[in-house]
């Protein structure tokens, strides 16, 4: 088993800047490309960062954040990274993580934010989704990450019809966004057994999150989801989520997560399995490094 750190780290000294647009839209045009430029280089310089700690570690994939490249798709101050004043070393750079992530073996991705939607009922959001799926394959293609992860988005009027626009948006991107995307089931609207039947249909692997299943269950065990979400992937090593309630199961929002994961949450049918467990903590790579300190004792206990 593959153990994945999120975005972030929490003490660690990696840090990744962030700007806004309001900040960025006081400059001067050549200012604003400056600045970004240098922000974009600083950023990229934190991920080698990332994917060097992860690698020493024993930890084999990272979730980049989507904002890596501040506001690189805002309708303003927006830009193309090669616009950049800076390009020559930010794409040297892009590069060196690119090999890294290669030669240590370690699975890059990306999880865009809850205002991506392709498959809204907002032709505005359409257009804006596709734009920054497009930016982030771009990112992805840069640094060699595999996969970008997306919810269903909404289910309005219905979710057969909600699907159906779904993929009817998918099939407007280009063929190397089109080719990372990935379904993840939430915790609101698409459970595992609403997502299949499209994952099947579209060839679109789906990420297992065994909390959001657990916050909105269907008719599938643990299991049972497990085993057909894993068929999805093909010969590629299946993706999954794990996370612990905050509060536990009986708080009022089991939806939310604790800094730490709980080893009762993590499904004793993943011990031993060939897959990438990405861990969704408040308490980032200590709860990285804590829970796979516990999964490799399982493992050992296994073999043994």
């Amino acid at each position: 088993m593959r153990l994945g750190l999120c975005c972030t780290f929490l003490a660690e000294s990696i840090k990744f800047r962030a700007t806004t647009a309001r900040f960025v839209g006081g400059k001067p045009r050549a200012g604003q490309r400056l600045f970004l430029g240098e922000l974009a280089v600083d950023n990229a310089a934190s991920l080698a960062s990332a994917v060097t700690w992860c690698a020493e570690r024993g930890v084999g994939a990272f979730r980049i954040s989507s904002q890596l490249f501040p506001l690189a798709t805002h309708p303003e101050v927006g830009y193309a990274l090669e616009e950049l004043p800076t390009w020559g070393r930010l794409d040297r750079q892009l590069e060196k993580i690119r090999a890294t992530a290669q030669a240590r073996d370690i699975r890059l991705s990306f999880h865009p934010d809850q205002f991506v939607v392709p498959g809204s009922m907002s032709p505005e959001v359409v257009k804006s989704s596709i734009a920054e799926l497009e930016h982030q394959a771009r990112m992805a293609e840069l640094v060699g990450a595999e996969q970008i992860t997306l919810h269903g988005g909404g289910g309005q009027p219905d979710k057969a019809t909600a699907l159906a626009r779904l993929e009817r948006g998918l099939d407007r991107l280009s063929p190397r966004a089109r080719a990372r995307i990935v379904l993840e089931n939430d915790d609101r609207v698409f459970t595992v057994a609403d997502l299949l039947p499209l994952c099947e249909r579209a060839g679109l692997p789906l990420v297992y999150d065994v909390h959001h299943h657990r916050c909105l269950p269907d008719h599938l065990s643990v299991e049972a989801a497990t085993e057909l979400a894993a068929a999805t992937w093909g010969a590629r090593e299946p993706w999954t989520h794990v996370s612990s309630p905050k509060g536990g199961w009986t708080a009022t929002r089991p939806q939310l997560h604790d800094d730490h994961v709980r080893p009762e949450d993590v499904p004793r049918c993943w011990l031993g399995r060939r897959l990438t467990m990405d861990v969704e903590a408040k308490a980032k790579e200590q709860a990285v490094l804590r829970l796979l300190a516990w999964v490799r004792a399982q493992e050992r206990r296994l073999a043994a």
